[in-house]
């Protein structure tokens, strides 16, 4: 007798332990049989171990979150588990049979566990010494992946059988099959049919054909194993396997299953794809999660309406790239360095219509739209300005332009010596020329004039949330703000004087319908309409003859302001039609000089033209609607005094009524042809 060494015994262990496994589930086999048939009481203790299966008619999976643009078309989608519900009668009948070939033959005649099926495994396993077939139906497949843990022992296979037979009297077939297409796993990242066949074949279930039907059905027994992406020759085996399964049951003919096997499939492309907004929809998340919970977000499908504007949208990432792009080649910047800011919004209502918040959301989530807060420069000059008219002042009263001196313990010779961009001085200056052309010592003198507490007052009501430095150097724009910030600013001289509140999200929907939440917009009026009107009136020069000249071109009454920080370390610019407010920031995230030459209207001013000739194309050219209690006169536009008919290049000043020059002969805009944008541009008048 040959002696039985340690390999020996080695060697043999596998052997008897796969037969060991087979007698088990030989025991398996009778015990279920005998459970069923009239052993009772292990039945009924079992049973009492077993979790309630009454919530399955109220199926509830985590399933997709959709986000929406303002036409209802998807944008992106939040998700633990890629799933997207369809209900029975959505399937086609094609898919449910191709399902039920491959996994479960019998489906529709046993009672939720078959033993035909598991005396098929049992005797195959026999054969091969080995466990190489599973008795499983589609219900019992339900029962595991709802209810229990995926752990591989024999108790939990006996809990799984009585699970599909409990749960096989409680639903119907139709209610079953549609658990099991909605629930189950078909590889990279999708579960069930909806969400695989948009991810496959970027098409709904309802659409597939029976050869994209016969590949999806072939995929639950090993995602991976069968992915067409990863492993296309296994996947058309597996297709060709099920295909022959549907033929033998009759639920095919043989030249519908040549005609199958015959078709070369198109696949969607599994790439990630470029999100036509990251920042924006990032926004969007980070507010919903912070509202609601992570649950709530990635598990309950709720539909998400935004205000995106796609054709802005995409308007706004291309003005930005080229605007930027242009700024690298003047000045020899390695392509990227330099980063940028877009945001547009709707004044009337606080719609966020665009944003981008950066050059590549991917290398930095970090958004320079509502996170980065930059100093402004002169961009915040406007705010001062109309805080200026309010208190009396006109765009006709003139302000020497002339050097000042301040002390200042904290700079080394003690005094501040405030300057102009160009180093020179004017004299005696408008205040509507003062801000044309961004003159630093008028607008310090204003400020000093209206008082520091009352400007940052002022700016605060018109939606400037950052805190402002009490000081003289406020009207130089040093506090640091938000794009956001300066738009919704902005928004209230669009808007005659009322200020809105930006959002991004137009309602929230769950999965039952039940609104969540939508927005409900508030305009409040913050300053006299007729106060918005000047300032706004004033900056419509900005664009004809001043600092943001670039945008004439546009062709449109637009009112805007350039804005240059000290060393050009930040560039800006800022418009607004009646209808639409967008800002433009530009700089080095690490603050550094962009350039000697790379100014507000040479940087920033380009990239807001090349987005509002896109995003208006098409739209009616507006007027700024001018409100009751404005009157016209025309004035010289060097003094701001009243014209004389020997006055060359006069142009019509705007006042509120009763505090014209004296002498003044005033003009009813109801007796003017065309709005006021045009009167300056109108040699007839």
């Amino acid at each position: 007798m040959t002696p039985v060494t340690r390999a020996t015994r080695r060697r043999r262990t596998p052997r008897r332990r796969s037969l060991l496994g087979i007698i088990i589930i030989a025991s398996l086999v009778v015990f279920v049989g005998a459970a069923l048939a009239g052993s009772s009481m292990v039945y009924y203790l079992l049973l009492k171990e077993l979790p309630s299966i009454a919530a399955l008619k109220d199926y509830r999976p985590s399933i997709t979150t959709r986000v929406y643009a303002d036409n209802y078309e998807l944008i992106d989608e939040f998700f633990l588990e890629d799933r997207k519900v369809i209900k029975y009668e959505d399937i086609p009948k094609i898919a449910i049979q191709a399902f039920v070939a491959a996994e479960d033959a019998r489906f529709f005649q046993h009672k939720g566990f078959d033993m035909q099926s598991m005396s098929r495994a049992f005797f195959k396993n026999l054969e091969a010494g080995r466990i190489v077939q599973g008795g499983s139906t589609i219900t019992q497949q339900v029962a595991k992946t709802l209810y229990l843990s995926p752990e591989k022992s024999y108790m939990r296979k006996i809990k799984e059988a009585l699970l599909a037979y409990k749960i096989d009297t409680y639903l119907t077939k139709e209610e079953i099959i549609t658990l099991y297409l909605n629930h189950i796993y078909l590889g990279h990242g999708t579960y069930g049919i909806e969400a695989a066949s948009q991810v496959y074949f970027g098409k709904s279930a309802g659409d597939l054909t029976l050869a994209e039907a016969a590949m999806l059905a072939g995929l639950p027994k090993a995602p991976s194993n069968y992915s067409p992406y990863l492993h296309p020759e296994r996947a058309y085996q597996r297709q060709a396997y099920v295909l022959n399964r549907m033929q033998e049951d009759g639920y095919i003919t043989e030249a519908q299953k040549k005609q199958a096997l015959g078709r070369a499939l198109r696949f969607r492309s599994i790439k990630p794809k470029d999100k036509i907004a990251p920042y924006f929809i990032e926004n969007v998340r980070r507010y919903i999660q912070e509202k609601y919970g992570s649950d709530v977000l990635y598990k309950e499908g709720l539909e998400v309406y935004t205000t995106l504007n796609i054709p802005m949208q995409k308007a706004a990432r291309e003005a930005l790239e080229q605007g930027l792009r242009e700024l690298e080649e003047r000045e020899g910047y390695e392509k990227g360095l330099v980063q940028g800011a877009m945001l547009a919004m709707d004044p009337k209502t606080g719609a966020v219509r665009a944003m981008v918040g950066g050059r590549n959301f991917n290398r930095s989530e970090f958004n320079r739209a509502t996170q980065s807060r930059r100093q402004p420069g002169s961009a915040f000059k406007p705010l001062i300005y109309t805080g200026a008219f309010d208190k009396g002042m006109t765009p006709s009263t003139v302000i020497v332009d002339a050097p000042i001196i301040y002390p200042d313990p904290s700079s080394p010779d003690g005094v501040w010596k405030p300057k102009n961009f160009d180093e020179k001085f004017q004299g005696p200056t408008t205040l509507r020329n003062g801000l044309v052309h961004s003159r630093n010592i008028i607008t310090i003198k204003i400020l000093q004039e209206i008082g520091v507490d009352y400007a940052a007052s002022y700016a605060a009501n018109m939606g400037i949330t950052s805190p402002l430095t009490k000081n003289l150097s406020l009207a130089l724009g040093t506090s640091g703000v938000t794009l956001q910030e300066l738009v919704r600013a902005y928004g209230v001289l669009a808007n005659e004087g009322k200020r809105v509140q930006p959002f991004f999200i137009a309602k929230i929907v769950d999965r039952t319908g039940h609104i969540f939440e939508e927005a409900q917009v508030k305009a409040e009026q913050v300053i006299d309409p007729r106060i918005a009107f000047m300032t706004s009136y004033v900056m419509q020069d900005v664009v004809e003859s001043g600092t943001g000249q670039r945008v004439k071109k546009l062709g449109r009454p637009v009112a805007g302001k350039t804005g240059t920080t000290d060393d050009t370390r930040d560039a800006w610019f800022m418009g607004f039609t009646p209808s639409l407010v967008a800002g433009v920031w530009v700089g080095f995230d690490q603050e550094r000089p962009l350039g000697k030459q790379e100014v507000g209207g040479r940087a920033a001013a380009p990239i807001w033209l090349y987005f509002a000739e896109k995003a208006l194309q098409g739209m009616p050219v507006e007027v700024f609607p001018i409100p009751e209690g404005i009157v016209f006169t025309k004035v010289d536009p060097k003094t701001g005094a009243p014209a004389k008919p020997a006055t060359r290049g006069a142009i019509f000043e705007c006042f509120l009524e009763g505090t014209t020059p004296a002498n003044a002969q005033t003009v009813d805009p109801a007796h003017l042809p065309g709005a006021a944008a045009k009167f300056d541009m109108d040699p007839n008048f």
